[in-house]
């Protein structure tokens, strides 16, 4: 995360140092990303960027707690679900609170989508650490008798992780098509993992 001079800077710097971030992370991988190119888009001396950050993966991070800031409202209205909602539903539930915002800026968007394709490890870390909480739900409702105790709790949240990829990065679906599908994909999944008798 940053140092403590980064924070010293006027907001309006910092907003440049973010959207220039934003800008390159959208347009490439990790590894191709730039910080030259991020400091020439910000208008910065290469030199104060490494007063601010210790380095590209320092910035990363940084970025995406500014990322996850566009998506604070849906998220938190996963907790006003009921405590036993399932993790169908809860994957349903923020799928459609998430793609509500209207403000959203697209490069975010982007930015996510090439983080879920990136091979770098680093990212692949990151990737790791974001599905943590899906699969203790995962494995919660295997606890329940709502999903077999078979069930490979990654593979299903990696399943689900691809085709929202394929349909909204690459077939490039529209907020209702998508929805449509997820429903689809989602029953089909639950009939090969849901116990008998219960959803």
């Amino acid at each position: 995360m940053p140092n403590k001079t980064f924070f010293h800077l006027t907001d309006e710097k910092r907003r440049r140092i973010v959207d220039a971030a934003l800008q390159e992370f959208a347009a490439h991988s990790f590894n191709e990303a730039s910080i030259n190119r991020i400091i020439k888009h910000a208008d910065i001396p290469k030199g104060s960027f490494y007063q601010y950050f210790k380095n590209k993966e320092d910035l990363y991070l940084y970025f995406l707690d500014e990322v996850s800031k566009e998506f604070t409202d849906p998220l938190l209205h996963e907790k006003e679900m009921y405590p036993d909602a399932t993790f169908f539903e809860v994957i349903q539930h923020v799928n459609r609170e998430v793609l509500k915002l209207k403000n959203i800026k697209p490069e975010y968007i982007e930015a996510r989508m090439r983080m879920e394709l990136d091979n770098n490890e680093f990212i692949r870390n990151i990737r790791k650490k974001s599905t943590e909480k899906y699969i203790k739900l995962i494995e919660r409702d295997k606890a329940r008798g709502i999903i077999k105790p078979d069930a490979d709790a990654e593979i299903l949240v990696d399943m689900i992780a691809s085709f929202s990829l394929n349909e909204r990065y690459r077939n490039k679906s529209g907020v209702e098509e998508y929805l449509r599908k997820l429903d689809i994909v989602l029953n089909i999944i639950k009939e090969g993992v849901a116990v008998a008798g219960d959803t």
